[in-house]
């Protein structure tokens, strides 16, 4: 089924309360849009073992759909079932290209001493966002408005944002709120710093599957933490990285785009039936290209199947599979000067 109300909200924070006696505790902040409250319930820990949720805070986030969602309004943005798909602003941990997925890790949500848990990280961004007025955009389900005030901040009637976290891979009784391209997240943009810059905040639970059904969702297999994939095959390990990408070539860009693969395995990889994909899905066959071991190549890209936005966008590498083994985004400002080579 998947999320029916998934969105987005632009808002500015006023308070954060780290949860420490909860069942489920959540790290809740207190928003406003400008004309409603909203209350933030970011989930620190999980209600199954294992309890600690995977998170990656990245304090220097560049991206393609920054472009985008300064562009909107304030409030609860809602991201329509046709709209959640590649090029969008619809997130997904594993088509999206955001993050590697693999560098997550496991963060219990309280733990004695500072700033060495969960509920701390998250509290830090927030406050240095009250402090200097950033813009804050919420990915997750909405709910509300209640006839009652909240029970956290007491602002009635009570709204807010909750789903802030993977929404897919999920098992059992969460199954039913599995969907690709409709993850939750914390973004935060600073604007009143010498130089602006993004953080986003991604979170996961150690039970779902990082290895998805390409159109629900559902997990494919529970290896979590392995290499995302598209569509319905096994797990393999990395092989071939994508390096550097020629995104503006001098003069006209037509046929004279191309991208740069390294092979850090022992063994020689043969890239029959790989293929180089864009956010649009546009898709480049690797025939005939082989890396030897530790080896570098330069595929030139005709134009025909693939080109890159200078727009922003991502770039994915799947092998003969279609198993995606490596992917990286890249934004407007990589593409301001023709003829440089951008390095990943």
């Amino acid at each position: 089924m998947g999320l029916k109300d998934y969105g987005v909200l632009k808002c500015h924070a006023i308070a954060g309360k780290m949860e420490l006696d909860d069942d489920t505790p959540h790290y809740q902040v207190h928003a406003k849009d400008g004309k409603f409250n909203y209350r933030l319930a970011i989930n620190v820990r999980s209600v199954q073992q294992p309890y600690d949720l995977l998170y990656l805070i990245d304090s220097n986030f560049e991206h393609y759909i920054t472009e985008k969602l300064i562009k909107l309004d304030f409030g609860f943005n809602k991201i329509e079932v046709s709209q959640r798909q590649a090029g969008g602003i619809a997130l997904d941990y594993i088509r999206g290209n955001l993050f590697k997925v693999t560098e997550m890790k496991a963060l219990p949500y309280s733990v004695p001493g500072e700033n060495n848990d969960l509920n701390e990280f998250i509290d830090s961004y927030i406050q240095r966002a009250i402090e200097t007025k950033a813009d804050i955009y919420v990915f997750g389900e909405p709910w509300g408005p209640e006839d009652k005030p909240d029970k956290i901040f007491g602002f009635k009637p009570g709204r807010g944002v909750h789903d802030i976290h993977m929404n897919q891979g999920s098992s059992g009784r969460f199954t039913k709120d599995n969907g690709v391209y409709q993850d939750g997240a914390l973004l935060i943009h600073y604007k009143s710093s010498p130089q602006e810059y993004w953080v986003a905040a991604f979170f996961a639970f150690q039970s779902q599957s990082f290895h998805t059904d390409d159109k629900t969702g559902n997990p494919i297999d529970q290896n979590v933490g392995a290499e995302p994939e598209i569509p319905d095959t096994p797990v393999v390990k990395p092989q071939v990285k994508i390096i550097a990408a020629l995104l503006n070539p001098s003069g006209e860009d037509f046929g004279k785009e191309s991208i740069t693969l390294i092979n850090p395995s022992p063994k020689k990889v043969d890239l029959t039936g790989w293929a180089i994909v864009n956010q649009l899905k546009q898709k480049a066959s690797l025939d005939g290209f082989k890396i030897e071991p530790g080896g570098v190549v330069k595929v030139p890209l005709s134009g025909k199947d693939v080109q890159f936005s200078n727009k922003g966008g991502t770039i994915s590498l799947l092998n003969q599979e279609g198993i995606k083994v490596d992917g990286v985004s890249y934004t407007k400002k990589d593409t301001q000067e023709e003829g440089w080579t951008t390095v990943f």
